[in-house]
């Protein structure tokens, strides 16, 4: 830690701003410069208050008890509080912790459902509870990006995510650029500041880009940029095996820690009964004739170019 060996490692792991995602193109940066574009006209009206987080950490905790508990019937999860805790919530297969210290609003809450439990806490027990392929009940950084993009995408198929978190994520993948550009820990404070966080926010974002490295710059965490990415190539995947007849696909991404490459090649055990298929799922990828609406419908209206369309267009060519 604290080398620029560090750094090279981190970018082996999870990539960096630069590289493109999969085959679109487009850079990871150059998504996020879009998000972080297109929401400053929507974050004025949108942002939730200072005074809405005023949800207290029990309180949180106590939320996700009595959503956790009875969903996973069969496997004991635990909800706990840490004060150290630098994320607001991290997840294993029998414990949830969630950050003390600090204030939620109510729209935290299924944010946490939906991303932690329903995910991360699920697919490793999924994994753990495999009869022959226990590894698949194993995080490791391979399948980091899958994870949190999975992760995203039940918040938002679920109405569980809110603008300023989806800016929140594009901001970190800018902020990794610029650290690696040279940008030190104040620089980014600043920066995360002057993109509308609060103090405490802009503090645990930097503190996040820092993590292991130096905060003087260039030597960092670039973990934060499989967010974004792994939401892209999720949606994506989830939209070509529904085109391709594999609804189960779908499926075998909740049996354990997969990345998107490992569901294609492991497809024949899934279907000769080496692999099990999971024993929890959330209830959006049960539906699939919902999630493909979805997925359909979020596919054409990327397209549409808002810059290119006034709202005086609806009255004046009579819609």
């Amino acid at each position: 830690m604290g080398s620029p060996a560090f750094t090279e490692l981190s970018t082996q792991l999870y990539g960096a701003p630069s590289q493109t995602i999969g085959p679109s193109g487009v850079t990871v940066l150059e998504a996020a410069e879009h998000f972080i574009t297109a929401t400053r006209d929507f974050i004025k009206s949108t942002k939730i208050p200072e005074e809405a987080y005023c949800v207290l950490p029990g309180t949180v905790a106590e939320e996700l008890r009595q959503k956790v508990v009875p969903f996973f019937k069969n496997h004991p999860v635990e909800i706990v509080i840490d004060p150290a805790l630098a994320s607001k919530a991290a997840a294993g297969a029998r414990r949830i912790r969630i950050r003390g210290g600090t204030s939620f609003s109510w729209m935290d809450i299924p944010q946490l459902i939906h991303h932690e439990a329903f995910v991360h806490t699920l697919t490793m027990l999924n994994g753990r509870e495999q009869p022959a392929l226990k590894s698949m009940g194993l995080g490791s950084p391979r399948t980091t990006r899958t994870q949190e993009g999975l992760a995203l995408f039940a918040e938002l198929i679920t109405g569980s995510i809110d603008l300023s978190r989806l800016r929140r994520i594009a901001l970190r993948v800018k902020a990794v650029h610029l650290a690696l550009e040279g940008a030190n820990f104040i620089e980014l404070f600043k920066f995360f500041l002057d993109a509308g966080q609060n103090e405490f926010e802009s503090f645990q974002s930097a503190m996040r880009i820092f993590r292991g490295g130096d905060v003087a710059g260039r030597i960092i965490c670039t973990k934060d940029v499989v967010y974004l990415e792994g939401l892209v190539l999720l949606e994506t995947f989830l939209l070509k095996a529904i085109q391709a007849g594999k609804t189960e696909y779908t499926q075998y991404l909740f049996a354990g820690r997969l990345t998107l490459g490992d569901v294609i090649t492991l497809d024949p055990y899934f279907k000769n009964g080496y692999i099990s298929r999971p024993l929890y799922e959330p209830d959006w990828a049960k539906n699939q004739p919902c999630l493909t609406a979805f997925l359909l419908y979020s596919s054409f209206t990327n397209q549409i170019q808002l810059d290119r369309v006034k709202l005086d267009d609806f009255s004046s060519r009579g819609f």
